[in-house]
């Protein structure tokens, strides 16, 4: 397989569970379960109820809310595989630094709770780097949280010279908030939108609300109003190919966007100045900013960290994987930088898929990879093992 079939966002919206439901909404696959109701999946999450608080049982790149996991466990197999968990074998993608009682715990849950047949835990940048063809390589993974560098080796995560700094898409979105604020200008979500009609740049837009909407909570708003930031994120943002510097930017084109309400408008610089801050951290008005590390300078720092004969080829095979790293222009500009950082001793090469699925989903493709290989086979922990020695197993054999 090339790409996932589907994919859940980790945001959940929950409400509390009314009595006279409408009949249909059993069908989403939401139990009634301690008067909580749970919209799991893009259309539900998306469509506006009242009181449906928005959480994600993410944290820091682990697994915070189990019950919110299981919900979503539930709902993979009943509406996407559509077939008893009993027949298949799973195999996790995990971060780096997960913790032991986090892997184990996944690992009883798997076995108790779904009966699964086999089950194998790897970790992401080892994933990602069997994606691109490589067993030993530093990968480069930007994501929404933070982005890291890690260095594999042999298809091992040699995990002291991990590197990582809280620097991602959500920084970058939260960024893109503070500077649309500054502008007064008010983000009006798709949801709250009957219509609207044309306007001129940089005008007022005109819209008509829809008509009785329900009372949604903040969370829910706020969810909202960042998916129209993330897009314009997406749309607008930049990266420089040299070092910011505002006379050279303010010659570049500026580029038109229009938000859901139609306020329409074009913008030059900033488009370069926000996302410079994933290379220069130094220019940040945030406590600490100047002792975070730019995406060139994580890399570095990691492979010096790493054993000196093994420097050579981790320079020779910089993988860049995460969805942040979609970002126009990201790849150049960190192609740029590390080649003035590479040592002159040393051959420097970025690795990195062209499509950009390929870059979001690169530790599933990796996993699709390594599954399917006639020798991963005989890796699996099998639910005879697990029965035998119980949860312990995931440390003995998932590196």
């Amino acid at each position: 397989e090339d790409f996932p079939k589907s994919e859940i966002p980790a945001h959940i919206g929950i409400s509390p569970d009314t009595e006279a439901a409408d009949p249909n909404a059993m069908d989403t696959g939401s139990e009634i379960k301690s008067k909580k109701k749970y919209h799991i999946d893009t259309v539900s999450l998306n469509y506006p109820k009242k009181d449906m608080d928005v959480e994600t049982y993410m944290k820091d790149g682990m697994i915070d809310n189990w019950d919110i996991f299981e919900k979503v466990m539930d709902y993979s197999y009943k509406k996407l595989i559509q077939s008893e968990s009993e027949q298949h074998p799973v195999l996790f993608s995990e971060c780096p630094w997960n913790k032991k009682d986090r892997r184990e715990k996944i690992c009883e849950i798997m076995f108790e709770k779904y009966n699964v047949p086999a089950f194998f835990l790897v970790k992401n940048a080892v994933l990602a780097a069997f994606a691109n063809g490589r067993s030993t390589a530093l990968v480069l993974d930007s994501g929404s949280t933070h982005t890291s560098a890690i260095p594999v080796h042999d298809g091992y995560v040699l995990q002291h010279a991990i590197v990582k700094a809280p620097l991602g898409a959500d920084f970058l979105t939260t960024q893109c908030q503070n500077f649309l604020q500054d502008q007064k200008l008010e983000i009006v979500p798709p949801y709250m939108i009957a219509g609207k009609r044309e306007s001129a740049e940089g005008e007022a837009a005109k819209w008509d609300k829809k008509p009785n909407l329900p009372e949604v909570t903040k969370s829910w708003h706020d969810y909202q109003v960042r998916e129209v930031v993330r897009d314009f994120q997406h749309t607008v943002l930049q990266v420089h190919d040299m070092p910011y510097n505002e006379e050279v930017v303010a010659s570049i084109p500026h580029v038109p966007y229009e938000f859901p309400n139609g306020f329409n408008d074009e913008y030059g610089v900033e488009r370069f100045r926000i996302p410079e801050t994933l290379f220069d951290p130094t220019s940040l008005r945030v406590p600490g900013g100047a002792a975070m590390m730019g995406s060139s300078h994580i890399v570095t720092t990691s492979v010096g960290m790493c054993d000196v004969d093994l420097r050579p080829a981790l320079y020779g095979n910089v993988v860049v994987t995460g969805g942040n790293t979609l970002l126009q222009g990201y790849n150049e500009r960190l192609n740029r930088d590390l080649t003035i950082k590479t040592p002159s001793t040393m051959r420097f090469k970025l690795i990195s898929a062209n499509g950009p699925q390929e870059r979001r989903y690169g530790s599933w493709i990796g996993g699709s990879i390594l599954a399917s290989l006639g020798s991963f086979q005989q890796m699996w922990i099998s639910k005879q093992e697990y029965e035998e020695t119980g949860k312990q197993q995931v440390d003995r054999k998932c590196p």
